[in-house]
């Protein structure tokens, strides 16, 4: 029998922030999980504080930003890999009139530390940009995939690793902890993503799923160095590479990726670039959203060492570390979650 301190379930952003927590601390844990939820790998990786469509700022920005950032830099010296790549965003607008309210927004409190009130003209003679760029600053990307596939390696070299589905069934819930199999814990962590869906404990939590499709295109001539944001989201991968993203559809629950997300991706990117191009790959992924948009964190009303940490959505890269810290400070140190996420908001729910 093997005794740990926690059993976490699920290793996209939200389980890997979790269990890195658990490693800066010295707790004992085990991570377990299968390849069903692949949100996180698929994800085009951005970080962005602000919400580009309205010209607002996206929730507790600054706080997450300075959370996600040390976090990504600490994972990095841990696996002795590259992932974060800052970089601003250019948002192309699209009229004059967009340019105003740019400049409105920028005034606002808010959103005076990311959004630059010198405009960028376009140097890119690829690029159709009729009224020049807004410049984003505190945004990047980070490389998700590489990311999961290294942190996975790390847990599975020092056995904390086991790969597999989960069966509700097979655990068992007494007043010192829980039993799995072989496992002793004190609390199982629930990070599953989409997954969610089919916890028996947890799955009356209102996670809704927004299927989100990106495509990976070889573009020799284009020679971007930066993101750029008009209608999608084209991100320089290096070695002529561009990720184009990304798709929110509320309705298609379909895991794989479809014909309908390849052309919507495509007209939004011809629409400012006429460059020749080449599909790498096409991936399609759900993302945990919540109906009040805001992530699932806390302890089961009535189960009390089983946990939730979900519902990030499509900015998981930002949040997942802050929304991490708080269920763990939560646990050991007793410090009430942020109402806004804790899942007692739905508790009537459960």
């Amino acid at each position: 029998m093997k005794k740990v301190d926690s059993i976490i379930v699920g290793l996209g952003l939200a389980g890997v922030a979790y269990a890195t927590q658990m490693l800066g601390a010295d707790k004992s844990f085990v991570v377990l999980a299968d390849d069903s939820q692949t949100a996180s790998v698929v994800a085009g990786g951005l970080y962005n504080p602000t919400i580009l469509k309205r010209f607002t700022a996206a929730w507790k920005a600054q706080t997450q930003l300075d959370q996600a950032l040390p976090f990504y830099a600490y994972l990095e010296r841990l696996l002795g890999g590259t992932y974060d790549y800052q970089s601003p965003i250019l948002r192309r607008f699209a009229s004059v009139a967009e340019q105003n309210l740019w400049f409105q927004a920028a005034d606002k409190p808010s959103l005076a530390p990311f959004l630059s009130t010198t405009l960028v003209e376009n140097g890119n003679e690829n690029l159709s940009i009729p009224h020049k760029f807004g410049k984003v600053r505190g945004t990047g990307r980070v490389d998700t995939k590489a990311l999961m596939k290294d942190f996975k390696a790390y847990l599975i070299a020092r056995d904390l690793y086991i790969e597999d589905s989960f069966n509700y069934e097979a655990l068992l819930i007494n007043s010192n902890g829980v039993q799995y199999g072989d496992l002793q814990a004190q609390r199982v962590v629930f990070a599953e993503g989409y997954g969610l869906k089919n916890n028996p404990y947890f799955n009356g939590l209102p996670l809704e799923g927004t299927k989100g499709e990106v495509l990976t295109l070889r573009i020799p001539d284009l020679k971007e160095s930066l993101i750029i944001k008009s209608g999608v989201f084209v991100i320089p991968l290096g070695e002529d590479l561009y990720r184009v993203g990304s798709t929110y559809f509320w309705r298609d629950k379909t895991l794989g990726p479809t014909a309908d997300a390849k052309e919507f991706l495509l007209s939004r990117l011809e629409k400012f670039m006429k460059l020749p191009y080449e599909i790498v790959s096409h991936s399609a992924g759900i993302r945990p959203t919540v109906s009040d948009r805001r992530p699932l964190v806390g302890v089961h009303p009535t189960f009390k060492n089983l946990y939730v940490l979900n519902g990030m959505g499509s900015r998981g890269v930002l949040i997942a570390p802050s929304a991490a810290k708080a269920l763990f400070e939560f646990i050991y140190a007793s410090k009430p979650i942020d109402p806004e996420m804790d899942i007692a908001r739905f508790s009537a729910l459960l």
